[in-house]
């Protein structure tokens, strides 16, 4: 799913607003993705306050931290680009009953996990991520997005 499409799903209108976009756009950029990348957003416990996006690009995983407002400064985002050799990647977990699906893996310290279509949406990230990591051609998604209570 693109930033883009993220921003639409948002939890809280204010947690992807013009001004915090701009921002993560800015870190994605800079070390090396697009600015509406193909990524994955934690929103998080407060999305209000701060989430976390990951971008796989061709030279490692860019981990972004956003904070919604800053006081007296606005919006603000820290980012990191972590070399494919060095990136933690967790077991992924998937778990099927008849029609309902569940799958949970752990990426740089963020669980993904999702149920029945929110786990079609993490797994069509897992597959970019890993075709990223392989140094394959990244696959087109045609996920759905997420809902907001996909993650912890």
């Amino acid at each position: 799913m693109r930033l883009s499409e993220w921003s639409a799903v948002a939890p809280t209108r204010e947690a992807a607003g013009p001004k915090v976009l701009a921002v993560a756009e800015a870190v994605l950029a800079t070390l090396g993705a697009t600015p509406d990348s193909d990524c994955w957003v934690s929103w998080g416990d407060d999305p209000g306050v701060r989430w976390v996006l990951l971008a796989p690009t061709q030279a490692g995983l860019v981990v972004a931290h956003v904070r919604v407002n800053v006081p007296q400064e606005g919006p603000r985002a820290a980012g990191k680009l972590v070399r494919w050799s060095r990136v933690q990647l967790g077991e992924i977990a998937v778990e099927v009953q008849g029609a309902h699906r569940i799958i949970s893996a752990t990426l740089e310290g963020v669980v993904l996990r999702g149920v029945d279509t929110d786990a079609d949406a993490v797994g069509a990230f897992l597959q970019v991520l890993l075709a990223a990591i392989d140094g394959r051609p990244l696959p087109a998604r045609a996920a759905s997005p997420p809902s907001v209570t996909a993650e912890a």
